[in-house]
């Protein structure tokens, strides 16, 4: 199979690749096991919610018209001609001139449209529940009242496919009556780290060896997108291991991704390795992407590989950039290839950054909080070997490919990570 080293792509067409994969199938889990997970399908209502005109106050349920003009130097006085229990349907009609105490949450009764706060009512008489009540202030229409239908309507889409469940939307399913919901399957995401120099985390490194930084670093921005990694250990260098243990890794995951293994060198294999499997294909190998460049993007029958590269610094900006995006994809939420969803936060360039045109630049930045001003946004350059940089920042901003910098003073968009 022939392939193109370091033919090198856009950002957005290495995404276009990424998004080519198609969501995981759908699975039914309990509501309470949904927090973070994407909606499958829509969740259709099955009635109304709420299932009537609520009250939102406790106070006096009215006819708006009755109180119109109310205020505290001109109240106007109207007959409590009932206390409602919350727990049952009210079964009186206001008329003209008569309202009645509700609680929170109890049900308007007929020929209600409102509720005044009982904050600005005063009962006139000995029996403070009923008789006189003085209003000292005017409602519109539906004022203070939950009306029905409002949450959701009977048969329409309360939830739609690709909502990403937090908890309020945990309440609503809750509320129309949802135990069980459809949900996009979490990937599994198997994670190979590659290179004679690796040792594990316990061992002590002789000159030229390093830990295993990546494959840690790798399993929990997976866990924070909601994947389920699984981390196989150090494979040397050598085709015939990298090959079976990449074989075992796609037999047990969604998406595979190598750590180093992706420049160009005699020990890189990764291209190799991946080609080596049935039905495989080199999508790219290469991105304008600075740091990240030689990044890999493979396919094995319907599932993706990505080579990230082995500099520390370099692999988790590719993760943040390009692979937690695709995990999020594959469980059904697309907003992660969209750079405006991002959390991001406005500062000052604290100082000039060059950039070579032709590259996505993505710089680690440091932010300097200031009071009733936009945060100072400083650059933490370093090597990209170097895990102080990612270390001490809090965010990133990117650096446009047809631009050759940003300059002090600029107001720009920090993406935090």
């Amino acid at each position: 199979m022939n392939h193109g080293f370091f033919t090198i792509i856009s950002r957005e067409e290495f995404v276009g690749l990424l998004r080519q994969f198609s969501p995981l199938a759908p699975e039914i889990k309990s509501l309470t096991r949904s927090a973070g997970r994407v909606l499958a399908n829509d969740i259709v209502a099955q009635h109304d919610w709420p299932l009537q005109d609520r009250s939102c106050m406790d106070g006096f349920a009215v006819n708006a018209r009755d109180i119109f003009g109310a205020t505290e130097s001109n109240p106007g006085y109207l007959e409590c001609v009932a206390s409602l229990s919350i727990e049952t349907m009210p079964d009186i009609e206001l008329n003209p001139g008569e309202c009645a105490r509700i609680a929170t949450g109890g049900v308007l009764p007929r020929g209600a449209n409102a509720v005044v706060m009982v904050e600005h009512t005063q009962a006139m008489e000995a029996d403070t529940t009923m008789g006189t009540i003085e209003i000292r202030k005017s409602v519109a229409p539906g004022e203070n009242v939950m009306q029905r239908g409002e949450d959701a309507r009977k048969d329409a889409v309360a939830l739609a496919a690709g909502t990403t469940v937090r908890p309020q939307e945990i309440g609503l399913a809750a509320a129309l009556g949802f135990e069980e919901i459809s949900l996009r399957r979490r990937p599994r995401v198997g994670i190979l780290s590659t290179g004679d120099e690796l040792i594990e985390i316990n061992e002590t490194p002789n000159p030229g060896q390093v830990r295993d930084v990546n494959s840690l670093t790798i399993a929990a921005l997976v866990k924070q997108a909601n994947g389920k990694p699984t981390r196989y250990g150090i494979i040397k260098d050598d085709l015939e291991s990298l090959s079976r243990a990449l074989k075992k890794a796609l037999e047990d995951n969604d998406m595979v991704l190598l750590s180093g293994g992706s420049s160009i060198g005699v020990r890189d294999l990764t291209v190799q390795a991946i080609e080596s499997m049935k039905d495989a294909e080199i999508l790219a190998h290469g991105v304008a992407l600075s740091p990240g460049k030689p990044t890999i993007l493979g396919r094995v029958a319907d599932k993706p590989i990505l080579g990230l590269p082995g500099q520390v610094t370099s692999a988790l900006v590719v993760m943040h950039v390009l692979v937690l995006p695709l995990v999020r994809h594959l469980q059904g939420d697309d907003s992660g290839f969209t750079t405006l969803n991002r959390a991001r936060r406005k500062a000052v360039l604290a100082r000039n950054v060059a950039s070579k045109p032709g590259r996505e630049d993505y710089i680690r930045i440091r932010l300097e909080e200031r009071d009733g001003q936009p945060p100072l946004a400083h650059p933490v350059l370093g090597k990209s070997g170097l895990l102080r940089t990612i270390v001490q920042a809090q965010g990133l901003a990117a650096i446009p490919a047809d631009s050759e910098g940003l300059y002090n003073g600029e107001l720009i968009d920090v993406w935090i990570i």
